[in-house]
């Protein structure tokens, strides 16, 4: 699968570690940044997440800052995007098999590498239930309706 992760300077660490296990299982992962610690806006890369999850070059996107918070709403920002900001895996499978949640979102400093790595799999493990959620995912992607 074709994963991309997104970060604050606060979340550094916690994205190397699952930059490096996702690749280990056998993902596509883009880290779009940041680099360092060096401090930066959560926005900033909230935003670029979202834009390649929305345009389909990567599949599911994975935004982490201190507490998971404000990435989430930057991600949230564009239409194309379903972020859920979760906490532990039933959130996480939740957000995917009702919400068709193509992005989730972690506090790098509430959440544990080892329960980090539970969410993503549950997130990327759940299918989209479909059905009568169909109808919901397709009001958060349009409004209007």
């Amino acid at each position: 699968m074709r994963i991309a992760l997104a970060s604050d300077h606060a979340a550094i660490e916690l994205k190397a570690a699952l930059r490096d296990w996702l690749i280990e299982q056998g993902h596509e992962v883009a880290d779009l940044g940041p680099e360092t610690n060096e401090s930066v806006d959560y926005p900033d890369f909230g935003y670029k997440l979202a834009g390649v999850v929305a345009d389909g070059t990567a599949e599911r996107g994975i935004a982490l800052c201190g507490s998971g918070i404000g990435i989430s709403m930057s991600v949230n920002r564009n239409p194309g995007v379903r972020c859920a900001l979760v906490s532990e895996p039933l959130s996480a499978a939740l957000a995917r098999e009702h919400n068709d949640a193509n992005c989730i979102a972690l506090g790098a400093r509430l959440t544990a590498v080892d329960m980090a790595k539970a969410c993503v799999t549950a997130f990327l493990e759940t299918e989209f239930a479909g059905g009568r959620h169909q109808r919901r995912v397709d009001k958060l992607c349009n409004p209007s309706l």
